[in-house]
């Protein structure tokens, strides 16, 4: 099942993407909530009730003309109103990656235990424009990233128990304004506003039944589902990135199993698998410059179109567009 948040009068509404249509929750059943949030407090209940409305609509044994074009709607993220916000760091390929063009060795602590950072659930958005400030166009980076939704409330969680907790899968796009982060992270105490002024995740949610014939087994002394599905970014049309979500070490069952320990996780909380190998231009220029010294960088720019697919997630685009303002807070140092 697609699940999307989309606005309607001004609200927001979910629906179930069938095909290129939308329709409401209510076509599905009655009784079914109409937000992500309230289908998430509710899912083990609502979940089944949906599957089976979405199954009669596709069969033909349940018809309804109230359905919307997907091309007519302004998608919203599909979890609008995220609880929180968590953001892992699954992929051995990209932190090797990146340690290698600092010429400095692979850390041994990446193989003993998943970490993530918190990231601002306020500054959660879908398809459609990324608004930026000046200090955010000083070196301005995409990361490429799939993300989970937490569907079942739960503490402690094993990550052999962790699946049921996991709602479904999207597209994440973790943005990062690389001279801030830079900077703050001189300082060791983690990404703050190098990171917090946006993530997007989109188009929608795709609920893990939906996923079953792209399961792949995880990596050798790893615990938890993982998924073949090939990971793309084009930039003004131009694809940079390419990996696959098989490629995780970690899998979102073991980002689990750390993030509840001693902790309550709630229905709403995303959790992000963190940059796929080749997924951002910090990597890319790195590795470039690392074989050629003369290797152009590249960073966003205002009015570039960044788009993300994920095999069985969609496509997510975005816009990135300059705020007016010349406010800078990189000028306030002492």
């Amino acid at each position: 099942m697609k699940l999307v948040t989309y606005v309607k009068d001004e609200h927001e509404q979910l629906g179930v993407l069938i095909g290129n249509m939308i329709y409401d929750m209510d076509v599905l059943h009655p009784d079914l909530p109409n937000t992500m949030s309230m289908f998430l407090n509710y899912w083990e209940e609502s979940l089944p009730v949906a599957l089976a409305g979405e199954l009669m609509l596709k069969e033909g044994t349940r018809t309804s003309n109230k359905g919307v074009l997907l091309k007519d709607v302004q998608l919203m993220a599909p979890v609008p109103f995220p609880t929180s916000c968590r953001d892992g760091y699954a992929f051995r390929q990209h932190v090797a990656a990146a340690r290698r063009n600092r010429k400095v060795d692979m850390i041994p602590e990446f193989d003993q235990y998943p970490i993530f950072y918190f990231t601002n659930h306020h500054s959660i958005q879908g398809p459609g424009e990324i608004t930026c400030m000046p200090d955010h166009f000083e070196k301005l980076d995409f990361e490429l990233e799939a993300a989970i939704v937490i569907c079942k409330h739960g503490r402690n969680i094993k990550a052999a128990d962790a699946d049921e907790h996991i709602g479904g899968l999207m597209i994440m796009n973790d943005m990062s304004a690389r001279r801030l982060q830079m900077e703050e992270m001189l300082l060791n105490l983690g990404p703050a506003k190098g990171k917090d002024f946006s993530t997007v995740i989109g188009p929608w949610l795709v609920t893990l039944d939906e996923l079953k014939e792209f399961e792949i087994p995880a990596k050798e002394n790893h615990t938890g589902k993982n998924w073949n599905l090939r990971m793309q970014c084009r930039v003004n049309g131009q694809q940079v990135s390419d990996g696959n979500l098989g490629d995780m070490d970690w899998t979102f069952a073991e980002l689990v199993e750390r993030a509840s320990y001693g902790v309550n996780l709630y229905p709403g909380d995303v959790i992000g698998s963190g940059t796929v190998g080749t997924g951002c231009f910090l990597e890319l220029n790195g590795t470039g410059k690392l074989n050629d010294p003369n290797y152009p960088e590249q960073w966003l720019q205002p009015g570039d179109e960044v788009e993300m697919e994920i095999d069985g997630l969609g496509m997510l685009k975005n816009t990135i567009v300059a705020e007016e303002s010349d406010w800078s807070i990189l000028k306030l140092k002492k």
